[in-house]
C-alpha cells in the first residue's frame, strides 16, 4: 500500500451560461491520442454538446463550493475532509501536501471556468503559498511534514484520529503531489511565479531515491527527521546535504501506482536518474515463487537504459493490462491528470490507460452488473474509509474489493496455485464518483452518463458536489466530501473541458524534456488478446 493511499485510511457560483461560454467549458485538445489508440473505442466522435457543458460546469461549481468550505479563511490550508455541510463545515483539523496541492491547482481550474475571478484566484494562492512558505518543515530538503493543523498550519505531532502521538514524516508522494501544484501554478498564474519558485526550487527529490535499491534505483516512501520511538528505520542520506535522516524501510517497487508522480518531478528537476522508472515492476515475475499475488502474469523482457523490465500484463475480459496494485481508478489515472501520458507514451499508456478505463466500466455494468461504475479509496458507506477498485486487474492478493461486502476474487496463478473463488458472486457495490471523473478524458460520454446516474438515482449528491461514495443496493451514502477527491474531480473537468489546463501547465518544456523521451521508449504487452 502507497503511502498517500496510508494517508486516506486515517482520514462562490457563477451562471451557467458564463461556465458553459467561450472561455469556460472547451473540450480538451488531448481528446485525440495516437491513431492505434484503444481509447477510440470508448470515446467514438464524442463532442460536448451544449447540455454537457451546462451539467459539468453545474458539478464543477458544486465542488468549488465544498473546496470554499474546507478552506481556512487565514492560512489558505485546505481540511482534509468535512461532512455534508458547506455553510457550516466542520473541518478535520488536518491536512496534508497532498491536500493543498489539490486545492492550489483546483483554484486555477475555478479561475479557468469563470467560477472565481482572476483577482480571487491570485489572493488564494498566493495566501496559501506565503502560509507554506512559513511552515515548519524539513529545510535540507525542502520537503514538507505529513500532516498540519490546516486552522493554525503548525506540524501534528498526534495521529489525525487524535488517539496516539506521532514522529512527522516527510513523504515523497504526497511532497510529489504538492511539487506538482507548484508546477501547474507557475505557468498557470504567472504574477505567482516566484512565489511558487521559491518553494519548487527548494524540493530536492534525491532524498527519496537509494540507487542500491534494486538495479536502476528505487523511490523511498520517505523519512523521518528525527527517529520514531515505535519504528526501525535506515539512517542516511540518500542526497549527501545536510544532515543524515531516517528512512522507513520500504521503497515503491511498482510501477503503475500514484507513487510514480515522485519520479516523474525528480526526472523534471534533475534529480533522479531515468534508470529509476525502468527498476520498477509492471508486474511481479511470472515464476511460482510470486504466487502469492492475484493472478499469474504473461509477458516479455525488453531492455531499457540498459536494464531487463519484465513487460507483464494480466488478463481481464479478453485484453490484457498492466495492473495497479488495489486495481483502482486513482492509482492508474492521477499522474495522468499531470504528465500527458497517453499521448506522450503511445505503445504503453496510451494503451494501458483505456483499458483500464474499460475494465472498471465492464465490472460495474457487465460482470458485478452493478448498473454503475468507477471503484478508487474512498469513505466507506458504513463509516471510515476504504479501499475499492476491480479486484481482477489489481497485484493485491487481499484485493480492493468493488463492493461493501468485502468480495474477494481468486482465479489462481497458473500451476502455481489454484484459485478458491474464481467466479465470484458480488454483492452491495460500492462506486466512488472522483474515480468516474478521472475516466472521463478517455470515456466522456460513458463518465458522464454514469455520474448523472450517480446523482439522479442514487442521490449521491449535495451542496458541495458529489457525496464521496455510494453503496449501489443498499443505498448507503458516505455524506462527506474529502479535499483530494474533490481536487480530482476539479483537476478532471479542468482537462477535460478546459483545453488539457492542468496538463498544458504541467507540460512545460523542461518537464517535457524530463519525461517525454523516457516514457515514449516503452512498449507495454497491454492490449486486446
Amino acid at each position: 500500500m502507497t503511502a498517500n493511499l496510508t494517508r486516506r485510511t486515517l482520514l462562490a457560483a457563477t451562471t451557467t451560461a458564463a461556465i458553459a461560454g467561450s472561455t469556460g467549458l472547451q473540450t480538451s485538445s488531448y481528446a485525440g491520442t495516437p491513431a492505434a489508440d484503444p481509447g477510440k473505442l470508448l470515446r467514438g466522435n464524442w463532442q460536448p454538446s451544449r447540455q454537457d457543458r451546462a451539467l459539468v460546469g453545474r458539478w464543477a461549481r458544486d465542488t468549488w463550493r465544498s473546496l470554499v468550505a474546507m478552506t481556512d479563511e487565514h492560512t489558505g490550508l485546505p481540511a482534509d475532509n468535512i461532512g455534508d455541510s458547506v455553510t457550516s463545515p466542520v473541518r478535520s483539523k488536518y491536512t496534508s501536501p497532498t491536500n493543498i496541492g489539490g486545492y492550489l491547482w483546483s483554484v486555477v481550474v475555478a479561475r479557468h471556468l469563470g467560477i472565481i475571478s482572476p483577482q480571487e484566484s491570485l489572493r488564494r494562492i498566493t495566501q496559501t503559498l506565503t502560509t507554506m512558505k512559513n511552515v515548519d518543515h524539513h529545510e535540507p530538503s525542502g520537503m514538507f511534514f505529513n500532516w498540519y493543523d490546516e486552522s493554525t498550519g503548525e506540524v501534528r505531532y498526534v495521529d489525525p484520529d487524535g488517539t496516539k502521538p506521532i514522529t512527522p514524516f516527510v513523504s515523497s508522494v504526497d511532497n510529489g503531489w504538492f511539487a506538482c501544484a507548484l508546477m501547474v501554478v507557475r505557468n498557470a498564474e504567472p504574477r505567482a511565479r516566484a512565489l511558487a519558485d521559491s518553494l519548487l526550487d527548494k524540493m530536492n527529490f534525491a532524498y527519496y531515491y537509494n540507487p542500491a535499491a534494486r538495479p536502476g534505483g528505487l523511490m523511498r516512501g520517505g523519512f523521518f527527521e528525527t527517529p520514531p520511538p515505535d519504528e526501525a528505520t535506515d539512517k542516511g542520506n540518500h542526497a549527501g546535504t545536510g544532515p543524515d535522516v531516517y528512512y522507513r524501510k520500504f521503497h515503491y517497487d511498482t510501477l503503475n501506482t500514484e507513487a510514480r508522480i515522485a519520479g516523474y518531478v525528480g526526472f523534471v528537476l534533475g534529480q533522479v536518474p531515468h534508470t529509476q522508472y525502468f527498476a520498477t515492476y509492471r508486474t511481479f515475475p511470472e515464476s511460482c515463487d510470486w504466487s502469492w499475488v492475484e493472478q499469474q502474469p504473461v509477458g516479455v523482457h525488453r531492455t531499457y537504459l540498459g536494464l531487463d523490465v519484465f513487460e507483464g500484463t494480466y488478463s481481464y475480459r479478453g485484453f490484457r493490462l498492466v495492473p495497479s496494485w488495489g486495481g483502482d481508478m486513482f492509482e492508474s489515472l492521477m499522474p495522468d491528470l499531470f504528465v500527458p501520458e497517453a499521448t506522450w507514451a503511445p505503445r504503453s499508456w496510451g494503451i494501458n490507460h483505456p483499458l483500464t478505463v474499460r475494465a472498471q466500466i465492464e465490472h460495474g455494468l457487465d460482470e458485478a452488473k452493478y448498473g454503475y461504475w468507477g471503484f478508487s479509496p474512498a469513505s466507506n458507506p458504513k463509516g471510515g474509509y476504504s479501499v475499492y477498485g476491480v479486484e481482477p486487474i489489481g497485484m493485491d492478493p487481499g484485493g480492493y474489493p468493488s463492493d461493501l461486502e468485502g468480495t474477494n476474487f481468486d482465479s489462481g496463478f497458473g500451476d502455481c496455485r489454484v484459485g478458491v473463488n474464481p467466479n465470484p458472486t458480488y454483492g452491495d457495490g460500492v462506486v466512488t464518483p472522483h474515480a468516474a471523473f478521472l475516466a472521463m478524458a478517455y470515456a466522456p460520454r460513458q463518465a458522464i452518463e454514469n455520474l448523472s446516474k450517480i446523482e439522479r438515482d442514487l442521490h449521491a449528491y449535495g451542496t458541495g458536489g458529489f457525496y464521496d461514495a455510494v453503496a449501489v443496493k443498499s443505498g448507503l451514502i458516505a455524506k462527506r466530501y474529502l479535499a483530494l477527491d474533490q481536487a480530482m474531480v476539479m483537476g478532471a473537468i479542468g482537462n477535460v473541458f478546459g483545453n488539457d489546463l492542468i496538463r498544458r501547465n504541467f507540460a512545460d518544456r523542461r518537464a517535457e524534456r524530463g519525461i517525454r523521451p523516457l516514457i515514449a521508449m516503452e512498449q507495454f504487452g497491454s492490449g486486446i488478446e
